[in-house]
């Protein structure tokens, strides 16, 4: 027989409450039990970032949390960003800096500029790049994730001057 436990969590503003396995990885609990499929399982070791979430303000390598570690946390996945209709800023400027090409590192991708972007300032490229540094794409080379990430910090600096 296997034990479950009982979580309760908020992700993107929704409160859920199920009964998972204690082994169930948070990538399985939003794929699986709530259908968020944005969240991408890529390495499973916690390397390439395809899996980031924002877990109670700050970016989390789902594929390394289990589900029973979110019980009472605050989850935002790349779902809660904005939709084909209403983008969110970030969205756009990928959109519009082809920022993204075969898109199985894009929520990451956009969850940890999320993150960063609501920390710092992020004021030159050097900047950016090392904020990116833990997320890996294979298909753009960065130069277009930098731009994107660089018009939104600008645009988001000169709003709170």
């Amino acid at each position: 027989m296997n034990a479950r436990e009982r979580i309760v969590t908020t992700v993107n503003g929704r409160r859920y409450e199920r009964e998972v396995e204690p082994r169930m990885l948070l990538t399985d609990f939003l794929r699986r039990e709530l259908g968020l499929t944005g969240t991408h399982v890529g390495c499973e070791h916690g390397v390439c970032g395809a899996c980031t979430v924002i877990v109670d303000g700050h970016s989390a390598r789902a594929c390394l949390c289990f589900a029973v570690q979110a019980h009472g946390s605050e989850i935002r996945t790349v779902e809660g960003l904005g939709t084909a209709d209403a983008l969110s800023d970030l969205q756009e400027a990928f959109r519009k800096h082809h920022a993204l090409q075969c898109g199985f590192c894009t929520p990451g991708m956009l969850m940890t500029c999320v993150d960063v972007l609501e920390k710092y300032p992020l004021a030159d490229e050097h900047e950016i790049r090392e904020a990116l540094s833990g997320n890996l794409c294979r298909c753009t080379g960065y130069e277009h994730i930098v731009r994107a990430v660089a018009e939104v910090a600008n645009k988001r600096r000169s709003e709170r001057a």
